[in-house]
Protein backbone atom coordinates (compact mmCIF):
# COMPACT_ATOMS: atom_id res chain seq x y z
CA UNK A 1 0.00 0.00 0.00
CA UNK A 2 1.35 3.56 -0.78
CA UNK A 3 1.44 6.53 1.29
CA UNK A 4 -1.12 8.97 -1.93
CA UNK A 5 -4.19 10.48 -0.10
CA UNK A 6 -7.50 8.85 -1.11
CA UNK A 7 -9.78 11.02 0.52
CA UNK A 8 -11.56 12.54 -1.97
CA UNK A 9 -11.47 16.48 -2.05
CA UNK A 10 -15.37 16.51 -2.14
CA UNK A 11 -16.43 15.53 1.34
CA UNK A 12 -20.00 14.15 -0.10
CA UNK A 13 -18.45 12.19 -2.65
CA UNK A 14 -20.35 8.55 -3.11
CA UNK A 15 -18.66 5.37 -2.09
CA UNK A 16 -17.91 4.23 -5.61
CA UNK A 17 -15.58 7.22 -5.34
CA UNK A 18 -13.78 6.62 -2.31
CA UNK A 19 -13.18 3.01 -3.46
CA UNK A 20 -11.79 3.71 -6.83
CA UNK A 21 -9.37 6.18 -4.97
CA UNK A 22 -8.77 3.81 -2.47
CA UNK A 23 -7.54 1.32 -5.03
CA UNK A 24 -5.52 3.66 -6.89
CA UNK A 25 -3.80 4.54 -3.70
CA UNK A 26 -2.87 0.63 -2.64
CA UNK A 27 -1.42 -0.58 -6.33
CA UNK A 28 0.76 2.60 -6.46
CA UNK A 29 4.72 1.86 -6.43
CA UNK A 30 3.29 -1.45 -7.27
CA UNK A 31 1.08 -2.03 -10.13
CA UNK A 32 -0.15 0.19 -13.36
CA UNK A 33 -3.97 0.55 -14.38
CA UNK A 34 -3.63 -0.10 -18.20
CA UNK A 35 -5.95 2.50 -20.47
CA UNK A 36 -6.67 3.33 -24.36
CA UNK A 37 -8.62 6.64 -24.92
CA UNK A 38 -11.48 6.12 -27.44
CA UNK A 39 -13.20 8.64 -29.80
CA UNK A 40 -15.45 6.47 -31.41
CA UNK A 41 -18.32 4.37 -31.57
CA UNK A 42 -16.46 1.98 -33.38
CA UNK A 43 -13.89 1.66 -30.46
CA UNK A 44 -11.40 0.53 -32.82
CA UNK A 45 -8.61 0.83 -30.26
CA UNK A 46 -10.38 -1.80 -27.91
CA UNK A 47 -10.85 -4.38 -29.95
CA UNK A 48 -7.38 -4.12 -31.58
CA UNK A 49 -6.04 -4.28 -27.84
CA UNK A 50 -8.36 -7.60 -27.55
CA UNK A 51 -6.99 -9.50 -30.62
CA UNK A 52 -3.44 -8.95 -29.97
CA UNK A 53 -2.83 -8.67 -26.14
CA UNK A 54 -5.60 -11.44 -25.47
CA UNK A 55 -7.15 -8.68 -22.50
CA UNK A 56 -8.65 -5.69 -22.65
CA UNK A 57 -7.76 -2.51 -20.81
CA UNK A 58 -9.27 -1.62 -16.96
CA UNK A 59 -9.89 1.79 -18.04
CA UNK A 60 -11.45 3.78 -21.43
CA UNK A 61 -10.94 7.10 -22.12
CA UNK A 62 -14.16 8.51 -23.67
CA UNK A 63 -14.37 12.02 -25.62
CA UNK A 64 -17.20 14.55 -25.08
CA UNK A 65 -15.89 16.98 -28.01
CA UNK A 66 -19.35 16.47 -29.72
CA UNK A 67 -21.82 17.05 -27.09
CA UNK A 68 -20.32 21.09 -27.02
CA UNK A 69 -22.97 23.23 -27.40
CA UNK A 70 -21.15 25.74 -29.46
CA UNK A 71 -19.78 23.73 -32.57
CA UNK A 72 -20.70 26.05 -35.45
CA UNK A 73 -21.43 24.15 -38.34
CA UNK A 74 -22.38 27.27 -40.55
CA UNK A 75 -18.23 27.94 -40.28
CA UNK A 76 -16.36 24.62 -40.48
CA UNK A 77 -14.29 21.72 -42.24
CA UNK A 78 -14.05 18.73 -43.53
CA UNK A 79 -11.33 17.50 -40.68
CA UNK A 80 -13.54 19.01 -38.24
CA UNK A 81 -16.83 17.31 -39.07
CA UNK A 82 -15.62 14.17 -39.64
CA UNK A 83 -14.19 14.23 -36.34
CA UNK A 84 -17.78 15.49 -34.45
CA UNK A 85 -19.51 13.28 -36.67
CA UNK A 86 -17.82 10.04 -35.52
CA UNK A 87 -18.07 10.88 -31.89
CA UNK A 88 -21.99 11.28 -32.12
CA UNK A 89 -23.12 9.06 -29.37
CA UNK A 90 -20.05 8.16 -27.57
CA UNK A 91 -21.58 8.29 -24.44
CA UNK A 92 -23.74 5.20 -25.10
CA UNK A 93 -19.93 2.77 -25.61
CA UNK A 94 -19.30 4.73 -21.58
CA UNK A 95 -22.56 3.10 -20.55
CA UNK A 96 -21.76 -0.15 -21.52
CA UNK A 97 -18.60 -0.17 -20.47
CA UNK A 98 -19.93 1.05 -16.89
CA UNK A 99 -22.54 -1.72 -17.14
CA UNK A 100 -19.12 -4.38 -17.18
CA UNK A 101 -17.42 -2.31 -14.35
CA UNK A 102 -14.78 -0.99 -15.98
CA UNK A 103 -13.22 2.16 -15.40
CA UNK A 104 -14.29 5.84 -16.68
CA UNK A 105 -12.33 8.92 -17.68
CA UNK A 106 -14.03 11.58 -20.05
CA UNK A 107 -11.32 14.35 -21.88
CA UNK A 108 -13.41 17.67 -23.37
CA UNK A 109 -12.21 18.68 -26.40
CA UNK A 110 -14.73 21.54 -25.07
CA UNK A 111 -15.43 24.03 -28.45
CA UNK A 112 -15.73 27.66 -27.25
CA UNK A 113 -18.53 28.45 -25.25
CA UNK A 114 -19.08 31.68 -27.67
CA UNK A 115 -18.05 32.62 -31.48
CA UNK A 116 -15.35 30.30 -33.15
CA UNK A 117 -14.98 28.33 -36.14
CA UNK A 118 -13.78 24.83 -37.01
CA UNK A 119 -12.22 23.00 -34.64
CA UNK A 120 -12.64 26.14 -31.21
CA UNK A 121 -11.42 24.21 -28.53
CA UNK A 122 -8.11 25.64 -30.49
CA UNK A 123 -7.36 29.04 -29.46
CA UNK A 124 -6.50 30.08 -33.42
CA UNK A 125 -10.06 28.98 -33.97
CA UNK A 126 -11.50 30.95 -31.83
CA UNK A 127 -11.52 35.02 -29.92
CA UNK A 128 -13.01 33.40 -27.42
CA UNK A 129 -11.75 35.51 -24.13
CA UNK A 130 -11.07 32.92 -20.87
CA UNK A 131 -10.08 35.60 -18.69
CA UNK A 132 -13.86 37.50 -19.44
CA UNK A 133 -15.70 34.09 -18.56
CA UNK A 134 -14.21 34.37 -14.94
CA UNK A 135 -15.59 37.63 -14.56
CA UNK A 136 -19.83 37.25 -13.31
CA UNK A 137 -21.95 38.73 -15.55
CA UNK A 138 -19.72 39.32 -18.84
CA UNK A 139 -21.20 37.23 -22.17
CA UNK A 140 -18.32 34.88 -22.14
CA UNK A 141 -19.39 34.12 -18.15
CA UNK A 142 -23.26 33.64 -19.19
CA UNK A 143 -21.82 31.45 -22.29
CA UNK A 144 -19.57 29.48 -20.11
CA UNK A 145 -21.69 29.01 -17.52
CA UNK A 146 -24.63 27.21 -19.88
CA UNK A 147 -22.05 24.90 -21.23
CA UNK A 148 -21.16 23.95 -17.72
CA UNK A 149 -24.29 23.34 -17.00
CA UNK A 150 -24.93 21.26 -20.13
CA UNK A 151 -22.24 18.89 -19.56
CA UNK A 152 -23.21 18.72 -15.68
CA UNK A 153 -26.68 17.38 -16.94
CA UNK A 154 -25.33 14.60 -19.34
CA UNK A 155 -23.14 13.36 -16.19
CA UNK A 156 -25.69 13.33 -13.74
CA UNK A 157 -26.90 10.12 -14.57
CA UNK A 158 -23.82 8.52 -14.07
CA UNK A 159 -23.85 10.06 -10.41
CA UNK A 160 -27.65 8.73 -10.64
CA UNK A 161 -26.29 5.14 -11.25
CA UNK A 162 -23.02 5.82 -9.15
CA UNK A 163 -20.70 5.05 -11.52
CA UNK A 164 -17.64 7.06 -10.92
CA UNK A 165 -16.09 9.32 -13.02
CA UNK A 166 -12.44 10.15 -13.26
CA UNK A 167 -13.27 14.11 -14.79
CA UNK A 168 -10.06 15.44 -15.98
CA UNK A 169 -11.55 19.00 -17.22
CA UNK A 170 -8.94 21.66 -18.53
CA UNK A 171 -6.72 19.50 -19.81
CA UNK A 172 -3.37 20.83 -20.77
CA UNK A 173 -3.97 23.91 -19.10
CA UNK A 174 -0.27 25.00 -19.07
CA UNK A 175 -0.41 25.04 -22.56
CA UNK A 176 -1.36 28.15 -25.17
CA UNK A 177 -2.97 25.81 -27.81
CA UNK A 178 -6.74 25.62 -25.86
CA UNK A 179 -8.50 28.50 -25.33
CA UNK A 180 -8.89 27.32 -21.40
CA UNK A 181 -4.91 27.85 -21.45
CA UNK A 182 -4.15 30.81 -23.51
CA UNK A 183 -4.26 33.32 -21.13
CA UNK A 184 -2.18 31.87 -18.39
CA UNK A 185 -2.25 30.51 -15.11
CA UNK A 186 -4.31 32.69 -13.31
CA UNK A 187 -7.48 32.29 -15.28
CA UNK A 188 -7.08 28.43 -15.67
CA UNK A 189 -6.72 27.90 -12.20
CA UNK A 190 -10.29 29.89 -11.72
CA UNK A 191 -11.83 27.99 -14.73
CA UNK A 192 -11.20 24.76 -13.06
CA UNK A 193 -12.49 26.12 -9.25
CA UNK A 194 -15.41 27.38 -11.11
CA UNK A 195 -16.76 24.15 -12.32
CA UNK A 196 -15.77 22.42 -9.23
CA UNK A 197 -18.06 24.39 -6.75
CA UNK A 198 -20.57 24.14 -9.48
CA UNK A 199 -20.30 20.88 -10.09
CA UNK A 200 -19.95 20.04 -6.51
CA UNK A 201 -22.40 22.51 -4.90
CA UNK A 202 -25.24 23.47 -7.40
CA UNK A 203 -25.40 20.27 -9.59
CA UNK A 204 -24.15 17.23 -6.46
CA UNK A 205 -22.07 15.56 -8.89
CA UNK A 206 -20.58 13.41 -6.15
CA UNK A 207 -19.50 10.91 -8.65
CA UNK A 208 -16.67 12.75 -9.81
CA UNK A 209 -12.98 12.01 -9.40
CA UNK A 210 -11.02 15.23 -10.12
CA UNK A 211 -8.15 15.07 -11.96
CA UNK A 212 -5.49 17.82 -12.54
CA UNK A 213 -3.44 17.95 -16.22
CA UNK A 214 -0.79 20.25 -15.64
CA UNK A 215 2.99 19.46 -14.25
CA UNK A 216 3.33 23.41 -13.35
CA UNK A 217 3.14 24.52 -10.08
CA UNK A 218 1.78 28.02 -11.22
CA UNK A 219 -1.21 26.30 -13.06
CA UNK A 220 -2.17 24.07 -9.81
CA UNK A 221 -5.57 24.47 -8.47
CA UNK A 222 -5.12 23.78 -5.37
CA UNK A 223 -4.98 20.38 -2.51
CA UNK A 224 -8.66 21.29 -2.31
CA UNK A 225 -9.69 20.47 -5.52
CA UNK A 226 -7.96 18.35 -7.14
CA UNK A 227 -8.10 14.39 -5.92
CA UNK A 228 -5.34 13.33 -8.45
CA UNK A 229 -2.13 14.93 -10.44
CA UNK A 230 -1.57 14.05 -13.82
CA UNK A 231 0.59 14.51 -16.87
CA UNK A 232 -0.12 14.21 -20.62
CA UNK A 233 3.55 13.23 -22.58
CA UNK A 234 4.20 12.04 -25.82
CA UNK A 235 8.09 10.69 -26.01
CA UNK A 236 9.64 10.04 -28.87
CA UNK A 237 8.31 6.73 -31.34
CA UNK A 238 9.05 3.55 -29.65
CA UNK A 239 10.90 4.94 -26.89
CA UNK A 240 9.32 2.92 -23.82
CA UNK A 241 9.99 4.37 -20.54
CA UNK A 242 8.82 4.91 -16.70
CA UNK A 243 8.61 8.95 -17.50
CA UNK A 244 10.88 9.57 -14.57
CA UNK A 245 12.08 12.80 -15.30
CA UNK A 246 7.76 13.84 -15.95
CA UNK A 247 7.02 11.76 -12.56
CA UNK A 248 9.55 13.43 -10.34
CA UNK A 249 8.18 17.21 -11.71
CA UNK A 250 5.00 16.38 -11.20
CA UNK A 251 4.77 15.17 -7.67
CA UNK A 252 6.30 18.74 -6.55
CA UNK A 253 2.89 20.82 -7.83
CA UNK A 254 2.20 19.90 -4.18
CA UNK A 255 3.55 18.77 -0.73
CA UNK A 256 0.66 16.45 -0.25
CA UNK A 257 1.31 13.19 -1.34
CA UNK A 258 -1.19 12.67 -4.30
CA UNK A 259 -2.36 10.15 -6.54
CA UNK A 260 -0.67 9.98 -9.84
CA UNK A 261 -1.57 9.35 -13.48
CA UNK A 262 -0.02 9.11 -16.72
CA UNK A 263 -3.24 11.45 -18.49
CA UNK A 264 -1.97 10.77 -22.09
CA UNK A 265 0.46 8.95 -23.88
CA UNK A 266 1.69 8.49 -27.46
CA UNK A 267 4.71 5.62 -26.99
CA UNK A 268 3.36 3.65 -24.20
CA UNK A 269 5.05 3.53 -20.86
CA UNK A 270 7.57 0.91 -19.48
CA UNK A 271 5.83 -1.07 -16.81
CA UNK A 272 8.51 -2.81 -15.52
CA UNK A 273 10.65 0.44 -15.62
CA UNK A 274 8.43 2.22 -13.26
CA UNK A 275 7.94 -0.86 -11.03
CA UNK A 276 12.00 -1.03 -10.71
CA UNK A 277 12.80 2.85 -10.02
CA UNK A 278 9.80 2.72 -7.48
CA UNK A 279 7.43 5.42 -9.12
CA UNK A 280 3.86 6.13 -8.22
CA UNK A 281 1.90 5.99 -11.71
CA UNK A 282 -1.28 4.85 -10.87
CA UNK A 283 -2.36 4.47 -14.52
CA UNK A 284 -1.44 5.52 -18.07
CA UNK A 285 -3.80 6.41 -20.83
CA UNK A 286 -2.59 5.67 -24.46
CA UNK A 287 -3.95 8.12 -27.23
CA UNK A 288 -6.78 7.25 -29.87
CA UNK A 289 -6.01 6.63 -33.36
CA UNK A 290 -2.43 5.91 -34.31
CA UNK A 291 -1.02 5.87 -30.86
CA UNK A 292 -2.70 2.45 -30.81
CA UNK A 293 -3.73 0.98 -34.01
CA UNK A 294 -0.65 1.60 -35.88
CA UNK A 295 3.36 0.41 -34.84
CA UNK A 296 3.95 4.33 -35.45
CA UNK A 297 4.90 4.62 -32.12
CA UNK A 298 5.04 1.40 -30.53
CA UNK A 299 4.98 -1.92 -31.79
CA UNK A 300 1.96 -4.43 -31.56
CA UNK A 301 4.87 -6.93 -29.81
CA UNK A 302 5.54 -4.45 -27.52
CA UNK A 303 1.82 -3.81 -26.67
CA UNK A 304 1.22 -7.45 -26.03
CA UNK A 305 4.34 -7.39 -23.71
CA UNK A 306 3.06 -4.72 -21.91
CA UNK A 307 -0.19 -6.13 -21.18
CA UNK A 308 1.53 -9.33 -20.39
CA UNK A 309 3.72 -7.39 -17.36
CA UNK A 310 3.22 -9.00 -13.87
CA UNK A 311 2.62 -5.00 -12.83
CA UNK A 312 0.00 -4.59 -15.56
CA UNK A 313 -3.65 -4.20 -14.43
CA UNK A 314 -5.73 -5.20 -16.92
CA UNK A 315 -10.06 -5.37 -17.20
CA UNK A 316 -9.36 -9.03 -16.14
CA UNK A 317 -7.64 -8.55 -13.11
CA UNK A 318 -9.27 -5.16 -12.54
CA UNK A 319 -11.98 -5.33 -8.97
CA UNK A 320 -15.21 -5.06 -8.97
CA UNK A 321 -15.10 -1.24 -7.63
CA UNK A 322 -18.58 0.15 -8.08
Amino acid sequence: MSDRIYTPVNPNSQECVRNVLKYLSDISFDKVITGQHTQTMAMEELHHIKKVTGHEPALLGFELLSYSPNINYLDTDEECMTEVTNNYGTLKRAWEWAERKGLITFTWHWFSPLGGHSKSFFTDNTDFDASRAVIDGTPENKALISDMDMMAGLLRPFRDSGIPILWRPFHEGDGNWFWWGVKGPDVVKKLYRMMYDRFTGLHGLNNLIWVWNTAEPECYPGDDVVDIISKDMYPPKHVHTACADEYSKLIKITQQPKITTIGEIGSLPDLNEIHSLGLGWAAYMTWSGIFCLSEEFSSFEYLKKLYESPYAVTKETLPELY
